[in-house]
């Protein structure tokens, strides 16, 4: 809890029919009665005093309590003091904590005795408001009408429109028309410097096509070639915001910790900013995707090739898909190039978590800058060197990068649990070819306790960069998988012999929702190259051992 330092102002002032002595610094908003009913100690009487980070304010607005009078059975007297003993008051909204990290919009009422004390309280509450830079005032706010349920639209006018209201904060909203609508439109024609942030409503694929138009529009102002896998991405300006409305919304719950359109709406509201990593993706340097959650090449990329045409399902047709997967059980051949990440805190085995404030993303990303000021050059510049990579070739069920815990509401802990937001690093897990039965035992472990990477089969690295290619194609640059991926997914029969035609020599790459059209590519992770609306994930403790969940 941060320290209120210098107060601005102290007043006794009334909040309903209790007095309360309230107080504002630079930090804190706090509200305390005064006295008590008598000497006697009740230990179990809840917490009169309150406190609010000023960070956490949302706005402040007048309001005027007219004194009713006493009745004492004249109408006449009680008209008579209308407009008279008129006592000033003013309603502060501000950020409240509920359970499973959601966050809702409180308020409190405070009366003042005079009009003039009322006024210097909601101007200095918000001249110190106004005094947040990171806070937001111009957005450009893209809906995708058809994400999830096609409630896009819906959920933003009904439940995050009204809080941009009340916080002062305009946007601009555009309704996107087609798929990649909103990546055009930022690449093009967007006039970015008009706004604080972009925020999008929809899932996780009108989040992609957000940061494929913001990132390629930087590099290309900044004179980066896109398509050259060795050159060091430009980060962003802008923030990004996540409102959480599509079929799958794990980055929302990643950087979150709830797919909630109200929370997400307050962290935008109050500035917050969490840097992410993002993996860029080329095959024989030509630039594919970016992608800042799961890279999946077999049993996720078999999934999401299968489920693309159930689109009519709706989200049930990933269950119906995985478990057609299960049962089929393909593995493939390959290479895997990686380079560890070494000298860096944190192991893909931590017991840790990243969370807010997350010490690892803050050292290893603060490690990587130096390193680049100190040789003018970006953190890769020596990592072709041959002794650095390490190589592992086998048969494969599923081989996955994942940039963050990939936790889901199905999956709370996630692909790996350790992963971190920011801190310059992938996490490789390899599963090698086993028997249902295993490769059943480690699909359960994304909902369990146990450490899924504690199996013979399974490996993990943390990897700032990694190449693979599959075994029976020493370049796939005529391979069109759109076309192959119609017939393979139950053709295997002879799996001894995938050169025959008998068996799909050939899986998917699952970027992130989206399938990619080459299977041999290069993945670089940029260190905190993009940042959004977010502060990570809360300590539950941070307060639930505090006296008022609002006491931070």
């Amino acid at each position: 809890m941060e320290r209120p330092g210098r107060l601005l102002l102290l007043s006794e002032l009334h909040v309903g029919n209790a007095a309360c002595d309230v107080s504002l610094s630079r930090s804190l908003l706090t509200w305390k009665r005064r006295g008590s009913s008598g000497p006697v100690y009740h230990p179990f009487r809840p917490s009169v005093s309150h406190s609010v980070p000023v960070s956490e304010i949302i706005s402040v607005r007048e309001e005027e309590e007219e004194s009713r009078g006493r009745d004492d059975g004249s109408w006449k007297k009680i008209r008579e003091s209308e407009g008279k003993d008129c006592r000033q008051a003013f309603t502060v909204l501000y950020v409240e904590r509920r359970q499973q990290h959601r966050w809702r919009c409180a308020e409190v009422t405070f009366t003042c005795p005079e009009g003039a004390l009322r006024q210097h309280w909601v101007g200095s509450i918000k001249e110190q408001l106004a005094a947040i830079a990171s806070r937001p005032k111009h957005l450009l706010v893209y809906i995708n009408p058809c994400s999830g349920k096609r409630k896009g639209k819906r959920v933003y006018e009904e439940k995050v429109a009204p809080l941009f209201a009340q916080a002062g904060v305009s946007t601009q909203v555009i309704v996107t028309e087609r798929a990649n609508y909103a990546r055009d439109h930022l690449r093009t024609e967007a006039e970015l410097k008009k706004f604080d942030g972009v925020v999008c409503v929809g899932g996780d694929g009108m989040f992609s096509e957000i940061i494929h138009g913001l990132i390629w529009r930087t590099q290309v102002d900044g004179g980066v070639d896109p398509d050259c896998p060795d050159e060091a991405l430009l980060p962003g300006s802008l923030r990004i915001g996540i409102i959480p409305a599509g079929s799958t919304d794990c980055i929302c719950f990643a950087t979150v910790g709830a797919n909630d359109p109200v929370t997400s709406a307050l962290h935008v509201i109050v500035g917050d900013s969490q840097p992410m990593d993002v993996c860029s993706v080329h095959h024989n340097n030509t630039f594919l995707r970016y992608s800042v959650s799961l890279l999946g090449y077999g049993f996720y990329g078999d999934v999401l090739t299968d489920s693309e045409r159930k689109r009519w399902m709706g989200p049930a047709r990933y269950d119906l898909s995985g478990v057609k997967m299960f049962l089929t059980h393909h593995y493939y051949e390959g290479t895997v190039s990686y380079l560890p990440a070494r000298g860096i805190e944190g192991t893909p085995r931590d017991a840790a978590r990243c969370r807010s404030g997350c010490v690892v993303c803050q050292h290893n990303g603060q490690q990587l800058s130096e390193k680049a000021e100190r040789y003018e050059v970006d953190e890769a510049s020596d990592s072709e060197r041959d002794s650095e990579w390490r190589t592992i070739r086998g048969k494969f069920l599923a081989i996955n990068a994942a940039s963050m815990s990939c936790a889901c509401p199905r999956s709370p802990k996630g692909l790996s649990p350790a992963a971190h937001l920011a801190d310059g690093t992938t996490d490789l897990i390899l599963v090698r070819k086993c028997s249902r039965f295993d490769f059943l035992r480690h699909l359960l472990r994304h909902t369990s306790k146990d450490d899924q990477f504690d199996l013979t089969f399974v490996e993990v690295h943390r990897v700032r960069r990694f190449r693979f290619t599959p075994r029976h194609c020493q370049s796939d640059s005529d391979l069109d998988l759109r076309e192959n991926g119609k017939h393979q997914i139950f053709s295997q029969i002879c799996r001894d012999h995938p050169a025959c035609g008998c068996a799909p020599a050939y899986s998917s790459w699952n970027c992130d929702g989206e399938i990619l059209t080459h299977t041999a590519i290069d993945v670089r992770v940029h260190c905190q190259l993009i940042k959004l609306f977010a502060r990570g994930i809360e300590e539950p403790t941070v307060f639930e051992d505090l006296p008022n969940p609002c006491a931070i």
